[in-house]
């Protein structure tokens, strides 16, 4: 396991990362290593009123940018603090280094404002923070946009200068959609560098601390068109991890062109993310899986000899498809993740779950590696996260802009009971440079005993892509399972389309 594992030692130098007051990620990494060597221990929690909060309740305690970290020193960068209540049950320290040292920021009451006056007078003064945002003048040189949120366990959330909020990423994940129950560690301190004024990019450290294991992670950030964040992790088992999620991002995905609509919703399609990208460097193959809303829970593994790079985009990014002034999906970030180094054999995990509504985060991806975890140790991981539009990452390939399902019994879809008829359109890449009357065929796969009744290729002028049509059933009780590319004789011109429809669905009366 080049450049993970190591023999469950860190098997490279780690050089001092921040030249300030001595202070280096080493500090931070032995800070880990002592953790994990001791039994877990949960922080403290806030007191139970702050707990309970209501959502607008807590809404209303707001932080004053007027006290914002590094407001007075002409920085770009700005910090604003995060209260705790509601969802954030533990305070986190935060610290800053500047060239004097090392130095805590103290919670104060006054740095934030309170609608409701009793709250305030019931808020303890040594109450903490939650975490932090940061701020960068995206727009105008003083106006400080916030692109960079962490709060909530390992949660953390970045834009792009044009994106709204919407998926998250995350430090680890542990055991995520097994029946022994997800833990999810946290950070529990923050260390800033306080960057010069000229700074266009600004590094922090975090310690994160849970049941399994510890770490310590290094975060260099980067504000722009796409906010690229580079990542050193250190973890520390404390023993045995049944599933290690690594570059874990989280999203929501409610309805889309490939599901039905749910009764009285007027949107053509409700969803942070649509599709789940894989670029794996064995193989060279690049391979795109639609996300679904299941009935049960899903989980899927896309085996990986030599990673090169996944992510959750938001490929469709036309708001007539989403028809919502207020949540503004076609401008939901994408996040793409980088290893930078080998790290070996593993799987990028896919977890569905069903939801709802539109306000639970119900997919889950990340990387896992081959070996198995059973003891304590140490282990490196070198990444970068990029955040931004849907040209996020530049795939040399055709991709997948459309994905459509439906019944294969009826007018327009075929003639066969129990089929599914499907429609993909690819364009991009190697396809803008083949005339429309050339000879594009499809690669077409049926899995897990499905059948493949019939598909083709067509010029889709409308669109200035190909469609691909197939009709294919699955085999009785078992989940319908398509691989697919297209191809100019022997020359590969799009990414593989993957896709997995539970037995259990939307689009056949009959599989409800």
């Amino acid at each position: 396991m080049r450049g993970i594992f190591l023999g469950f030692a860190l098997g490279v130098a780690l050089l001092p990362l921040c030249a300030q007051a001595n202070f280096t990620f080493q500090n931070v990494i032995d800070l880990a290593k002592e953790r994990a060597a001791k039994p877990y221990q949960p922080p403290s929690e806030i007191p139970k009123f702050m707990r309970e909060l209501g959502f607008h309740d807590y809404q209303n305690i707001r932080f004053d940018p007027a006290k914002s970290l590094w407001r007075d020193n002409n920085s770009q960068f700005n910090v604003m603090f995060l209260s705790p209540g509601l969802f954030y049950g533990h305070p986190v320290a935060m610290n800053v280094i500047d060239a004097q040292g090392v130095h805590p920021v103290p919670y104060q009451k006054s740095y934030f404002r309170f609608e409701d006056p009793e709250l305030e007078k019931r808020v303890p003064p040594d109450l903490g923070f939650a975490g932090f945002k940061l701020t960068f003048p995206f727009f105008e040189p003083d106006i400080a946009n916030q692109f960079l949120v962490f709060a909530g366990a390992s949660y953390f959330r970045g834009v792009g200068k044009h994106n709204a909020w919407g998926i998250s990423a995350r430090g680890v994940a542990i055991n995520t959609g097994l029946p022994s129950g997800e833990e999810f560690p946290s950070f529990v301190e923050f260390w800033l560098e306080r960057p010069k004024p000229e700074a266009k990019s600004v590094t922090f450290y975090g310690l994160l601390d849970g049941k399994s294991l510890s770490g310590a992670y290094r975060f260099v950030v980067t504000p722009g068109e796409q906010t690229s964040m580079q990542v050193r992790a250190v973890l520390f088992p404390r023993g045995a991890v049944a599933l290690l999620g690594v570059a874990p991002l989280t999203s929501m995905f409610y309805y889309g062109e490939n599901t039905s609509r749910p009764v009285g919703e007027w949107r053509g399609e409700v969803h942070d993310s649509d599709g789940l990208l894989i670029r794996d460097g064995a193989s060279a193959e690049w391979l795109w899986r639609p996300l679904l809303n299941p009935t049960n829970l899903q989980m899927d593994y896309f085996h990986t000899e030599n990673l090169r790079g996944f992510g959750l985009l938001q490929r469709d990014s036309h708001f007539t498809h989403y028809q919502d002034l207020g949540a503004r999906y076609e401008l939901r970030p994408s996040a793409w993740v980088e290893p930078l180094g080998d790290w070996g054999k593993g799987q990028v995990v896919l977890v569905q779950l069903p939801t709802p509504n539109e306000t639970n985060d119900n997919v889950v991806a990340f990387w896992t590696p081959a070996a198995k975890i059973d003891k304590p140790g140490q282990m490196l991981f070198d990444y970068r996260i990029r955040f931004g539009g849907p040209d996020l990452v530049q795939e040399p390939l055709g991709r997948s802009l459309n994905t459509f399902v439906g019944d294969g019994n009826r007018v327009g879809g075929g003639n066969e009971e129990g089929a599914y008829r499907l429609i993909v359109d690819f364009a991009g890449g190697p396809l803008q440079e083949v005339s429309a009357e050339a000879p594009v065929v499809g690669k077409v796969t049926a899995l897990e005993g499905g059948e493949l009744i019939e598909q083709f290729v067509e010029y889709n002028e409308p669109l200035q892509a190909w469609r691909l049509s197939i009709l294919a059933r699955p085999a009785k009780g078992r989940p319908l399972s398509l691989r697919a590319f297209l191809s100019e004789g022997e020359r590969t011109l799009t990414e593989t389309w993957t896709y997995r429809l539970p037995p259990e669905n939307d689009i056949l009366p009959e599989a409800k």
